[in-house]
């Protein structure tokens, strides 16, 4: 990895994201046009740089790392590992000498939240938060300084406190709603949140405000989340031709690859993950994206390896889950073993930066803890106003493993319908409606996952196969109870008084009677799975 960035020199204890005041509810528009352009300037890590004269030849200078990090940041693009460093590097000593230069500190806080975001190196959390707060003292945000409010945002973003960060990005649209620095945190906020209308209308106004790649990785990932999965692509494409810095190209590649693999095309996936980290070597997640479709592709010794790449540059802890699953689908115990004990470790390390890891941790303890605890984490969530389909899936998943299928059912539909594309969220959902004997909508959700992705995890797609073998296919012609009624059997005539003068012949019994090819009652359907009732719901 690139050098790592200098501790602040006046760094303070931190006191968590949510420690710092949230701002008042009104606040009056006391900008000046400059603070205004000031805040439009960037994203993130908008900021003043310290213009240097060498005295060098006359012809125009190329870019260094550090105008190079600031010109990517200010089009709201990622920046290289190792331009964002000397970035860093560069604030850092700015501030030394200028301790209340408010601009500065609010680009040096951010770009501590974008290097921890990218390095998962949670200490640096509470370094941004330290450099936000200083930038806040020397001129505070209802003075001009949104930038160091955005920052406060992304901080609460990445620590997963989503509502913190929705407080935080309202009050600077509030003041400036044209600014179009601030709707990326906000459609981050409103997605952890699940407000699918929030999160919509903020992807709208920042591809208004701010065109290009940006505009149309935001737009690609808005789909994707509704399940648009031909507008996703087209989206992500258009952004990945329209790239041109490294950092900017491999972050296109690798949505590519992440719809290629949600799609089940594991070969493709691998192509475009390769094409990212060609393309930029510090794109980690990439490493593990790629490690992800290789176990598809039944290359397990190159996805271990692949993985523990990946968690020993971005030590995420879905990253040991996943390998951790993937050692027990290989009957490897005790090195699957390891992985969740690491994925424990990561997980408490991250609570006491103040980053919330609840969902991994609930997902792990779901299916190979208590799910009773993962029930618990899930609650937390929810009561929290973390209501993504992730969160839904979760704890509806959580709540059906604990033994409370009926009440797990309400969650894991709420995530399906959504309309995001998961195979892992119809394999729960379908998992649920059988275990509540409602067949058909169980097959048709089993179905659903392993034709979206016959390999969505080297755990669950087996089992979603054999369940889905269990249930049998569906009666020849549809369900029993979708034929109309029988029409009820007419009453039987009464018999006239017989005559003595003239005996008649005996007349027939009403069941002898009635016609060859008259509709005679259906049966009843079973409870067997292939003809239940409501196995009617079945494609």
């Amino acid at each position: 990895m690139d050098v790592m960035p200098q501790q602040d020199p006046c760094a303070r204890p931190a006191e968590g994201a949510t420690a710092v005041p949230p701002p008042p509810p009104t606040l009056r528009t006391t900008l000046r046009r400059a603070a205004v352009g000031a805040v439009a300037a960037g994203v993130l890590l908008a900021g003043a740089l310290v213009a240097v004269d060498d005295g060098e030849g006359d012809g125009p200078k190329e870019p260094g790392p550090v105008e190079r990090a600031e010109a990517a940041t200010t089009a709201g693009s990622p920046a290289s590992l190792s331009d964002l460093t000397a970035l860093i590097g560069d604030r850092q000593k700015w501030v030394e000498s200028h301790p209340k230069d408010a601009p500065s500190l609010a680009t040096l806080g951010t770009a501590y939240v974008e290097w921890a975001r990218r390095s998962a190196d949670t200490a640096y959390y509470a370094r941004a938060e330290q450099a936000l707060k200083r930038s806040l003292e020397a001129q505070p945000g209802e003075r001009g300084n949104g930038e160091a409010w955005v920052g406060l945002a992304a901080l609460a973003n990445a620590r997963h406190d989503f509502l913190a960060a929705k407080r935080w990005g309202e009050t600077v649209r509030k003041q400036q709603p044209k600014s179009w620095s601030v709707y990326p945190v906000l459609i981050d906020a409103y997605t952890g949140l699940g407000d699918q209308k929030a999160a919509t209308a903020a992807t709208e106004k920042f591809g208004e405000l701010r065109k290009g790649v940006p505009a149309l990785a935001r737009t690609a990932d808005l789909y994707r989340g509704q399940g648009w999965r031909e507008d996703a692509l087209a989206a992500a494409r258009e952004a990945a031709d329209r790239a041109t810095q490294p950092a900017e190209k491999a972050e296109a590649l690798h949505r590519l690859g992440e719809l290629a693999w949600e799609r089940g095309e594991a070969a493709e996936a691998v192509a475009q993950f390769d094409a990212a980290l060609r393309t930029d070597a510090g794109h980690f997640p990439a490493l593990a994206g790629r490690a992800r479709a290789l176990v598809a592709l039944d290359r397990t010794d190159e996805a271990s390896a692949a993985y523990q790449s990946a968690l020993e540059q971005l030590p995420r802890p879905e990253y040991a889950l996943e390998l951790g699953e993937l050692y027990e689908s290989l009957g490897l115990d005790g090195d699957a073993r390891t992985q969740y004990t690491k994925l424990r470790e990561m997980v408490a390390e991250a609570k006491r930066a103040g980053a919330d890891e609840s969902l991994v941790l609930a997902r792990f303890e779901a299916d190979h803890g208590d799910p009773e605890a993962a029930v618990e984490l899930l609650r937390a969530q929810w009561r929290g106003q973390h209501r993504s389909a992730a969160v839904a899936d979760a704890l509806g998943w959580a709540l059906h493993r604990a033994g409370k299928s009926e009440e797990g059912l309400e969650y894991a539909e709420r995530a399906v319908d959504t309309g995001v594309r998961n195979a892992s969220y119809a394999y729960h959902l379908g998992v649920i409606q059988r275990e509540l004997a409602d067949y058909g909508p169980a097959r048709r959700n089993l179905e659903q996952a392993v034709r979206t992705n016959p390999a969505f995890s080297p755990l669950a797609a087996p089992l979603a196969r054999e369940a889905l073998d269990a249930l049998g296919e569906p009666p020849p012609g549809g369900p029993g109870d979708m034929q109309p009624p029988p029409p009820p059997p007419a009453p039987e005539p009464k018999p006239e008084p017989k005559r003595e003068t003239k005996p008649e012949a005996p007349a027939p019994a009403a069941a002898a009677s009635k016609p060859a090819d008259a509709p005679s009652k259906s049966p009843s359907p079973t409870a067997s799975p292939s003809s239940s009732p409501s196995a009617s719901k079945s494609p």
